[in-house]
């Protein structure tokens, strides 16, 4: 069983930043491979980015490219999500997601606002 706390939304004006958190609970962090989606009223969840466990090859959504950059401190069980050049559209809740094989585990998502 593995918890997921994030941390780091806010409320940023277009051309800002902010930096994402999401620390994990249990043992393995290391195997695991967390990624970070989103979710805008009225719109269904959709990915944002992926770090994966073996290699630490990352893949993004074509909308964040160049933009955001996920990484991952395993010392400290923790996945990051740098956020820049924040766009009205990226305003959404902000969820990380771990997965092992077939079981994924999610936290309850950081609120993230961009005004124009």
């Amino acid at each position: 069983q593995v918890q997921l706390e994030e941390s780091g939304g806010g409320l940023v004006q277009a051309g800002g930043s902010l930096r994402l958190s999401c620390t994990a609970s249990g043992r393995s962090f290391s195997r695991y491979t967390m990624g970070w989606f989103r979710q805008a009223p009225g719109k269904e969840r959709e990915f944002v980015a992926t770090i994966m466990w073996i290699s630490n090859s990352t893949y993004y959504a074509d909308s964040v490219k160049g933009r955001f950059t996920i990484s991952r401190d395993n010392a400290k069980n923790t996945v990051y999500l740098q956020m820049n050049s924040l766009k009205f559209e990226d305003t959404a809740v902000y969820y990380c997601n771990a997965r092992l094989g077939g079981t994924g585990y999610w936290g309850q998502g950081t609120q993230v606002t961009v005004s124009s």
